[in-house]
């Protein structure tokens, strides 16, 4: 065993050596440890097919007789920096790969350490609203930050989601699903790897909008998405829209420092 490695904020995680080479395992004793590093191994496996570059998936347990729950993947050897040009190519492929005609996925899976609803719905504009806001609004309610205000003005809001979202040409597309800076790196030729998914199928759009939420993705990666798959006019507004889920979830998991974010973005639509 070579070491710990940092990064992660859910999970533990340590660099393998064996005669093979080396390979990168992450572990969970929590109680949905199992589910959650399952959901991980599926979504990089559906990323894999999909012609995409992820760490490849060796193992995974879901803990038992003593053995904690486990995830056992090939190790990238990173440098900083991943080509933008190529990430930006690479998620425009991904996204006209084909797909089926409904919205959502097979299983439930996570965002982050947070429960992701993917029940299929044939509408896109529904399957945001019941599967992603209306879950994360359900919980921030339980966690005390659903106030009469936020909730009126949220309730509002989801109402307004035809006007605001519809009437766009759209299929569903296979999404990494979390695709902040962090959860794209470089391999030592500076090719773009993905790692962390939370999968589903849904508006490419939606995938895209996490770029520009938290940073990382330069000016270059979009253009070679453009270029590749060019986007509809008005995506910059939907983008915001979109990125009011990570923000919601961000609320949930971090607490009310996110608020101003999410009462601002619905305040301004």
């Amino acid at each position: 065993m070579e070491g710990p490695v940092g990064g992660g904020c859910i999970h533990r995680a340590h660099k393998l050596r064996s005669a093979d080479g080396f390979f990168f395992l992450k572990w969970s004793t929590a109680a949905d440890g199992g589910l959650m590093l399952a959901a991980e191994a599926y979504g990089l496996r559906l990323l894999a097919e999909a012609q995409v570059r992820v760490p490849s998936v060796i193992g995974q347990g879901d803990g038992q007789d003593g053995c904690p729950a486990f995830l056992l993947l090939e190790w990238i050897e990173s440098r900083a920096g991943f080509d933008q040009a190529a990430a930006g190519r690479m998620m425009a492929i991904l996204h006209q790969a084909a797909a089926g005609d409904v919205y959502g996925l097979d299983v439930d899976n996570y965002i982050g350490s947070s429960p992701q609803v993917n029940g299929w719905l044939a509408d896109w504009v529904d399957f945001f609203r019941e599967r992603r806001l209306r879950p994360q609004m359900e919980l921030a309610a339980r966690n005390g930050y659903l106030l009469a205000g936020r909730r009126r003005a949220l309730e509002s809001f989801m109402q307004r989601l035809d006007d605001l979202l519809g009437g766009i040409p759209r299929r569903p597309a296979l999404l990494h699903g979390d695709l902040w800076g962090g959860n794209m790196i470089a391999d030592q030729s500076g090719q773009p790897v993905l790692i962390d998914p939370a999968v589903y199928f849904g508006d490419r759009e939606a995938d895209l909008a996490m770029t520009a939420l938290f940073g990382g993705f330069s000016n270059t990666f979009y253009a070679a998405y453009h270029e590749v798959y060019p986007l509809v006019d008005g995506w910059r507004e939907r983008f915001r829209i979109y990125n009011l889920y990570h923000l919601l979830n961000h609320l949930n998991l971090f607490g009310e420092g996110y608020g101003s974010q999410v009462d601002a973005v619905v305040g301004s639509m």
